[in-house]
């Protein structure tokens, strides 16, 4: 499953659902918590459902539950009978939530639902960022934030005056890097608030997939765009890819070759048979 670009639509705004299947994004987050207010979220429950069952939507559509000791039962009685491609699952804390939530999905019949937790949203969820590896089969990504943690822990901001991270959360961001890859599912970066700055969008995006992210968060469609293109290598790299992988193919016996000038051995070689990989398409 190739999921460049997630994008956010609140669960109770079917007009803004319509608009985003062609936004270009690889797949859909329906909202039924942040974006749905309390008194709204049994009719956004409807129109999501609603929405899902039509089918023959493009994108992969995804639900965004409430939390697991909140409104999550109320939302899967309702949605998980047009079974959507996933759900995204907030205030996840650790591999367990994972299982709970698959649990769950098991005695409503539901199969083949994805899972993809949100995994930084509480300060107990910090710790279980190592905890995802063998959760569940559904488990096809994982995410951060840095919305919810700094308001559970009362710092005053995640970010530096220039918007980037302090410190501490560019540690969060680091740790769930690696607990999505250690846990072998894609590595989702959190979302760009600053919907209307390009520019900083395309920089976020960049620097995403230099440190290893597979995709990342939107929340706005003008967003899509840039963020799929910041997670498809350029015509250079395919090239350079290209090329080291047709050296050795050239050379089957060879522990390392030079390649434009340059000593490469086999991690050179992976990562560029996953620069190859990474432009198909599902």
């Amino acid at each position: 499953m190739r999921l460049r670009s997630l994008l956010f639509v609140p669960g109770d705004r079917p007009d803004r659902m319509e608009k985003a299947l062609t936004s270009g994004a690889d797949a859909l987050i329906l909202d039924l918590e942040d974006a749905v207010a309390p008194a709204a979220k049994a009719d956004a429950r409807r129109m999501v459902t609603e929405f899902v069952a039509r089918g023959g939507h493009g994108p992969h559509i995804f639900v965004r539950i409430n939390p697991l000791d909140g409104d999550a039962d109320a939302d899967l009685a309702v949605v998980a009978a047009a079974r959507p491609d996933g759900y995204v699952l907030p205030k996840s804390e650790s591999g367990g939530s994972v299982r709970n939530l698959a649990a769950r999905l098991d005695r409503l019949g539901d199969s083949g639902a994805r899972i993809i937790p949100i995994a930084s949203e509480t300060p107990q969820a910090v710790f279980g960022l190592g905890d995802y590896r063998g959760a569940s089969d559904r488990l096809v990504g994982l995410s951060w934030g840095a919305e919810d943690l700094p308001v559970a822990i009362g710092a005053v901001s995640a970010r530096e005056a220039d918007g980037t991270y302090t410190p501490v959360y560019e540690v969060i961001r680091t740790l769930a890097l690696m607990g999505a890859h250690a846990a072998g599912v894609l590595a989702l970066d959190t979302v760009f608030p600053a919907f209307k700055d390009m520019d900083g969008l395309a920089a976020y995006a960049a620097r995403a997939r230099r440190d290893g992210f597979n995709g990342m968060l939107a929340i706005h469609p003008a967003q899509v765009p840039v963020i799929n293109a910041a997670f498809m290598p350029s015509a250079a790299e395919m090239e350079q890819a290209r090329a080291v992988v047709s050296a050795f193919a050239a050379n089957p016996g060879a522990g390392a070759i030079a390649v434009n000038g340059r000593m490469l051995d086999a991690p050179h070689l992976k990562a560029a048979q996953r620069v190859l990989a990474s432009v198909q398409t599902e």
